[in-house]
């Protein structure tokens, strides 16, 4: 059985479980995605029921024995930040959620990437550019994954141009292409999303439609509901 004392976490789902429980799945700093038992979580008493939500940073403790554990123990790590009230700032706390729920297995340790969530969820909290903190965390995932696209370079090699235009073959890499057609991305965005400069909304564009090309490859073609509930929000 493994034993873990207040290990930093964030809750990424809940659900209620039985009577008076509630199942867990929290993304930890040492130990990756976690399934938790909560007993009790919900009872009428239950200090835990206000404290187990999402994007509020917390220590918890847990005893593991196979793939689901319990819960022994959870206090804060921190203020909780004020959330926000509806919107996409809300739905796109929840999309960073679905991404690490699907595209993370469960106790495979990632603690760059745990610190990249907390960024994320800091940021946008703080009223950080919405479009801008999401492609950052999505180009920051896939790299923590293994999955990243080689930004500086298109598949035969070559440095990217700024001046040209390139499509996106997840298993090939980057090609150069008439600017224009289906899925073309200008090299100066590439550029800047390799250095994390999207305030240009062609640059921001670019990176969109390129991340998303490189995420929907491993999610299997199975849609992503804050994805679309986004899409809704801001009009299609």
């Amino acid at each position: 059985m493994l034993r873990v004392e207040l290990e930093p976490a964030f809750i990424l789902h809940h659900r209620p479980f039985r009577d008076t429980s509630v199942l867990l799945e929290v993304f930890s700093e040492a130990h990756g995605r976690v399934g938790l038992v909560a007993r009790g979580a919900r009872g009428p008493r239950s200090r835990l029921r206000s404290l187990l939500q999402p994007f509020r940073p917390l220590l918890l403790s847990w005893q593991l024995r196979g793939e689901l554990g319990t819960l022994t123990g959870a206090e804060t790590a921190g203020r909780a930040a004020r959330m926000p009230a509806g919107g996409d700032r809300l739905m796109a706390l929840y999309y960073l959620n679905e991404l690490l729920l699907r595209l993370t297995a469960r106790l495979d340790a990632h603690p760059a990437l745990y610190a990249v969530y907390g960024t994320a969820v800091d940021d946008l909290v703080a009223g950080e550019p919405v479009a801008a903190v999401l492609r950052r965390f999505e180009k920051r995932l896939l790299d923590a994954l293994g999955y990243g696209p080689d930004l500086a370079r298109d598949a035969t090699g070559q440095a990217v141009d700024p001046a040209a235009s390139y499509r996106y073959d997840p298993a090939l890499g980057l090609a150069a292409c008439p600017d224009g057609i289906t899925g073309a991305v200008l090299g100066s965005s590439l550029l800047a999303l390799a250095e994390d400069r999207l305030a240009e909304p062609r640059a921001l564009a670019d990176a969109r439609r390129l991340l998303r090309a490189a995420l929907d490859v491993h999610l299997e073609g199975r849609p992503l509901k804050t994805r679309e509930m986004l899409g809704r929000l801001r009009g299609g």
